[in-house]
C-alpha cells in the first residue's frame, strides 16, 4: 500500500536519498559526469539525468565543463555549487578570536582575527566575537544573512544544565551566565558551541588520521593538555561537557595539584604539558632553550631534538614520551580505544620518532594496546574542526530535498 508523501520508502523520500548520495560523491570526488555518477550510485542514465536536472533547478549544482582530453565523446562534468550554502567557525583563545567562513563545499572563502588583550566583560565578548565573524564575512564578498550557522570553539565546555563555561578559569569574560544569550541575540544565525579540542577530533575523524575509525581517543598538547573522546563514532562530552580535561588528572610523576579547578591545572598538565617541556631541558642542562611562549618554545624543542640526534635530545624525547604514556595508560585502560591521536604543536612537532617512544612506553603501561598515529590536520585544527562541524549540519538542511 502506498503511503502518505515523505514516509518512508515514497517517491519523494528515495528521491531526497538518491539527491543525497549524489551530492556526498559531488563533494568527495569533485566534477563527475552523468555517466559516472549514475555507476557510483547504481542509478539508471535516465534517473541520474533527472536527478542532476532536479539538483540544478535547485541551486545545489553546477555544470561544470566537460571531460576534454579522454577517449570518446566530451561528457558534461557537474559539481556541488559552492555559492548553495555557507557556515563559519570561530577558534577563541586569551590572545585572539579567530574566524572563518566556508562554503558548502569546505573551501574557506574568508578569514579575520580578533586580538583580545586584557581583561574583557561579556559586553566586549560579544563585540569581539561579531566583530571577527563580520571581518571574516566582508573578506568573503558576503553578507552576516548569508552565513546558515556558526560553531564557536572555546577551551573548557559550556555547562548543559547551566550554561556557564567550565574548566577554563584563562578565558576571560567568558563566564558570565547571561552571555550566551547575549550571543544568541547579537547573531542572526544558528550557534553551537564545543570544546576546541572536541573540534579537533571532528577535524581528524573527517578529514585526517581518525578516518573510518569510531572509537578514539585524541590527545592534544599546545597551550594546555586535553583530550577527545569518541565512542561509537561519537564525542563522549560527560554530563558536563568536562569529558577529555585530562590535564587535570592525577598521576604518578607528579605532585597533587588541589582545588584543580583555581588553579586551572593538574597532574598531568605538570607532567607532560607544553609548559613541561622548557623546564625539563634547563633540567637536563641544555643550551639555548627557547624564551617564547611555552607552547611555541615546547615545539621548538622538540623538534630540534628529533633533528640533532644528541644524548641530551634523546634523553628530552624519552623523558617526554614517559610522562605522555603515564597520563594515556589510564585513558586507555578505561577505555580501551582502537586509535590513540597525537595533536598540538608539542605532539607533531616530534612526528614518527616521538609517536615510536610513546606507543612502546605504552605497551609497558597498559593492557591494552591501540595503533598510535600523528594527526593529519595540523593547519589551524581547531579552526577547521569548528568548520567542519557547521559544514556537517548546514548540508544536512541544505541537501535534504524531501521537504
Amino acid at each position: 500500500m502506498a503511503g502518505t508523501a515523505g514516509t518512508p520508502g515514497t517517491p519523494r523520500v528515495l528521491r531526497a536519498m538518491n539527491d543525497r548520495a549524489a551530492l556526498d560523491l559531488l563533494l568527495a570526488h569533485g566534477p563527475l559526469s552523468r555517466t559516472r555518477i549514475g555507476k557510483l550510485t547504481g542509478l539508471s542514465k535516465p534517473t541520474a539525468s533527472q536527478l542532476l536536472a532536479r539538483l540544478e533547478a535547485a541551486g545545489l549544482v553546477l555544470a561544470s565543463g566537460t571531460t576534454e582530453g579522454r577517449p570518446g565523446p566530451n561528457a558534461q562534468l557537474y559539481e556541488v555549487n559552492p555559492a548553495s550554502a555557507y557556515a563559519a567557525g570561530l577558534d577563541v583563545t586569551p590572545e585572539r578570536v579567530l574566524a572563518a567562513v566556508a562554503d558548502i563545499t569546505g573551501r574557506t572563502v574568508g578569514t579575520h582575527e580578533v586580538p583580545t588583550p586584557g581583561r574583557r566583560g561579556t559586553e566586549a565578548v560579544v563585540r569581539q566575537v561579531t566583530e571577527a565573524l563580520d571581518g571574516a564575512v566582508k573578506a568573503a564578498g558576503l553578507a552576516r544573512d548569508d552565513v546558515r550557522r556558526l560553531v564557536v570553539a572555546t577551551p573548557g565546555a559550556f555547562d548543559p544544565t547551566t550554561g556557564r563555561l567550565r574548566y577554563a578559569s584563562h578565558l576571560p569574560g567568558w563566564h558570565s551566565p547571561t552571555l550566551l544569550d547575549e550571543l544568541a541575540a547579537a547573531l542572526p544565525m544558528p550557534v553551537e558551541y564545543e570544546n576546541d579540542v572536541n573540534l579537533v577530533a571532528v577535524a581528524e575523524q573527517r578529514l585526517g588520521a581518525a578516518r573510518g575509525h569510531e572509537d578514539f581517543v585524541l590527545l592534544w598538547n599546545e597551550a594546555g593538555l586535553g583530550a577527545a573522546l569518541v565512542l561509537g563514532g561519537r564525542l563522549h562530552r560527560g554530563w558536563t561537557g568536562g569529558a577529555g580535561e585530562v590535564g587535570f588528572l592525577p598521576v604518578p610523576g607528579a605532585p597533587l595539584v588541589r582545588q584543580v579547578t583555581k588553579a586551572n591545572s593538574g597532574g598531568y598538565q605538570e607532567l607532560a604539558g607544553s609548559q613541561a617541556i622548557p623546564q625539563l631541558a634547563r633540567e637536563l642542562g641544555m643550551a639555548n632553550v627557547p624564551s617564547e611562549p611555552y607552547a611555541e618554545a615546547a615545539a621548538t624543542l622538540v623538534r630540534r631534538a628529533v633533528a640533532e640526534d644528541t644524548v641530551l635530545n634523546r634523553l628530552l624525547l624519552q623523558t617526554y614520551a614517559t610522562r605522555l604514556a603515564t597520563g594515556l595508560a589510564s585513558l586507555v585502560s578505561v577505555l580501551d580505544p582502537e586509535l590513540v591521536v597525537l595533536s598540538g604543536a608539542s605532539l607533531t612537532a616530534g612526528g614518527e620518532v616521538l609517536r615510536a617512544l610513546v606507543e612502546a612506553e605504552l605497551a609497558e603501561l597498559a593492557a591494552s594496546r591501540p595503533r598510535l598515529v600523528v594527526g593529519d590536520v595540523t593547519e589551524r585544527p581547531v579552526l577547521r574542526g569548528a568548520l567542519e562541524s557547521a559544514l556537517a549540519a548546514t548540508r544536512d538542511e541544505v541537501f535534504d530535498t524531501s521537504r
